[in-house]
């Protein structure tokens, strides 16, 4: 528990960085917010209002201030669109979002693991040769591309799938079927991520003493791989699902736009499209806070696996 909160309280300086970062970045764009979002056509009357409307006439302190009053009160501000709070249009289609990212890194987990734990065992020969083929074709496959394939083939050609990805009002299986294949879109990237680091790891694993040791003593191969090696070799993979959450992120905005799926991807992509100032600022907060609750979990996880660390 006092490791735990230890690393939650360093969760939040990091947080109030990212989000000074966002306000400071917004701010600073070149150019007059309220002309970016209204266009060159738009009136001084309609230009000043708006700027009323954002606090943009206020001194940059007090409007910093406003700003971080209305975080601490799960304010993120009305979209300019829709009239809508922020925070509410984002829970609307947020546990789209966060189901396809839970489903993608179990998807990456289930083939990246396995993969990477044979390419270990059979270093140099055809299982290492075919592992580290498909973490290199994985890795240098971009996310759109890959989800284009999979739906001519999988939804076009062979109909297993439905080709467009909406879910709502949906039973259990039709969700299931919806979240397929931009999982798998998802999954097979991270799990080339997953296997190369499986396989390194391991291979650091294998050459300690008590490994020979183990395998001097006649442990089987499976029960010294799965038990004595896998589980001390498990930090740099923590490590990778952790950062993968951000790559996630990025690509889920672009699997969600092929695959036609409500999330909070297509929100980012209908704020630029739209101007909406507001909707883009608590987007990126939104996005901002899930990135360090990912990291705040991972290092949890160090200290899950290796007790040692919570003495660190």
């Amino acid at each position: 528990m006092k490791y735990a909160l230890k690393r939650i309280s360093l969760g939040l300086p990091t947080l109030l960085a990212m989000f000074t970062t966002i306000f400071v970045i917004i701010r600073i764009v070149p150019g007059d917010a309220a002309a970016v979002i209204l266009g060159d056509q738009a009136s001084a009357g309609a230009l000043e209002a708006l700027r009323q409307q954002l606090g943009l006439n206020e001194p940059l302190s007090q409007q910093y201030l406003g700003f971080l009053t209305g975080l601490l009160q799960g304010d993120l501000g009305t979209s300019l669109v829709t009239k809508r709070p922020v925070l509410d249009e984002a829970l609307r289609v947020l546990p789209n979002t966060i189901e396809l990212a839970v489903a993608s890194i179990l998807v990456g987990l289930a083939i990246g693991l396995p993969l990477g734990v044979y390419a270990a065992i059979n270093r140099n020969a055809w299982p290492d040769y075919v592992g580290r083929l498909f973490s290199l074709v994985g890795l240098s496959l971009p996310a759109f591309v890959s989800g284009i394939l999979l739906l001519l083939a999988f939804a076009i050609q062979l109909r297993w799938f439905p080709v467009i990805g909406t879910i709502q009002n949906a039973g259990p299986w039709d969700r299931l079927l919806a979240v397929a294949l931009p999982a798998l879109n998802l999954g097979v990237i991270m799990s080339a991520y997953v296997a190369r680091v499986t396989r390194a790891s391991m291979l650091s694993t294998l050459g300690e003493d008590y490994v020979r040791t183990a395998r001097a003593k006649g442990v089987a191969p499976t029960t010294l791989a799965l038990r004595h090696v896998l589980s001390n070799s498990l930090l740099p993979i923590i490590t990778v699902v952790g950062l993968y959450f951000g790559t996630l992120i990025g690509n889920a905005v672009l699997t969600e736009i092929v695959f036609n799926r409500p999330g909070l991807g297509r929100l980012i992509l209908g704020a630029l499209n739209t101007r909406d100032y507001t909707m883009l600022q608590g987007l990126m907060i939104i996005f901002a806070s899930f990135v360090v609750l990912a990291n705040t979990l991972t290092d949890l996880a160090y200290a899950a696996v290796d007790p040692r660390i919570r003495t660190a």
